[in-house]
């Protein structure tokens, strides 16, 4: 069986949750089976394993409606890709598109990095629901990386395919801490800076946090870093890192008090995984894709209650209290392995080459 994952939405720096979770998922399902990856930039190797690969067109370019015309000549019998928009017109293989959220229907503002065009066809596209059922109907099955957005799918109809679910994971071998280590007085928050992710009301709940210090750690624009510093309180210790290492990133883990996150919304939450695998505790909005990634093992407060925020913060000095918070972190976190993850992707590739799912769409 040949199996053949699309790679074309790899970064070429730094990885994003959708470059990372497709990064990871080839590298896991290389150690069970045959795999090749498509490619649309060489650069893009330096963040993917060292697996066969075939270099083809920019998944934004407007030919994309004819890729199969490529992947064809690779004679795949299953190809995955981890988004929904590849195109499928005269493809001879199964093909599983994956949807991983639907948060962009809630807030429509695409990602900065994308081309003009695209970004004004992205707000178009998550203006309604049918242009998502086309594309998922045109796949022989749909996966998707949480119950949440599971149950999302079904609500409201998103396509006629089984969905089945592949889930996201902590990237490599993580090794927790200590329960009995004595944390720095951090506060790490690890996402983007879009109104959504609510940054805001964790910084003013820095007000009643005296000797903590809150590190936002991804890049920001110079207008956003602007905005955000207004609402710092006098006397509050808030560092913009504006970008880190995978290493740097580990390492703030391993230090802080708790990573803390008071989205209003959400697709997924790795950072949450992530974190808890290192056994460091966390504070985050009460939502629930929020409840399914952190079962009981997360401190889930109000999204816009600073004091509530500043509360829970509070209650992880208590050394007894952190040292029970990193232990469930670490048992939740285990829960989440990208070896089940490639596991699934293989039975469902197997399913589908053994019922001859293979008709021309």
């Amino acid at each position: 069986m040949k199996i053949v994952i699309d790679a074309r939405f790899t970064r070429i720096d730094h990885h994003d949750g959708i470059s990372r979770y497709g990064a990871s998922l080839i590298a896991a399902v290389a150690r069970l089976s045959e795999v090749t990856m498509l490619i649309s930039d060489k650069r893009q190797l330096a963040l993917l394993p060292d697996v066969p690969y075939q270099l083809i067109r920019s998944p934004l370019s407007p030919l994309e409606l004819f890729v199969a015309r490529s992947v064809n000549t690779l004679a795949p019998d299953v190809v995955f890709c981890p988004m929904q928009t590849m195109g499928s017109w005269g493809r001879k293989y199964a093909l599983v598109l994956t949807l991983h959220d639907l948060i962009y229907y809630e807030h429509p503002a695409p990602p900065g990095f994308l081309p003009a065009p695209v970004r004004l066809l992205w707000r178009l596209y998550h203006k309604a629901y049918w242009p998502q059922r086309v594309l998922l109907n045109r796949a022989d099955m749909v996966a998707t990386i949480s119950r949440t957005t599971e149950s999302l799918i079904a609500k409201y109809r998103l396509t006629r395919r089984p969905v089945r679910i592949i889930g996201n994971a902590p990237q490599g071998d993580r090794v927790p801490r200590s329960p009995d280590s004595v944390p720095d007085k951090t506060l790490i928050y690890m996402g983007s800076f879009m109104p959504y992710k609510n940054v805001e009301t964790m910084i003013r709940g820095m007000e009643a946090l005296p000797g903590f210090t809150l590190h936002l750690l991804s890049r920001v624009t110079p207008h956003r870093r602007a905005e955000l510093e207004a609402v710092i309180p006098a006397g509050a210790s808030v560092v913009f890192h504006n970008g880190v290492s995978d290493q740097e990133y580990d390492d703030l883990l391993l230090k802080a008090t708790a990573l803390v996150t008071l989205s209003r919304a959400e697709g997924y939450g790795l950072p949450l995984v992530e974190a808890m695998a290192l056994g460091t505790p966390v504070i985050a909005s009460d939502t629930p894709i929020f409840r399914e990634v952190g079962g009981s093992a997360v401190s889930y407060v109000p999204a816009g209650s600073a004091a509530e925020f500043a509360a829970a913060v509070r209650a992880l000095e208590d050394p007894l209290v952190w040292a029970d918070c990193s232990r469930a972190s670490v048992r939740q976190a285990e829960t989440f392995n990208w070896d089940r993850s490639a596991r699934e992707l293989i039975s469902i590739a197997t399913e589908l080459a053994d019922r001859g799912a293979n008709s021309a769409a």
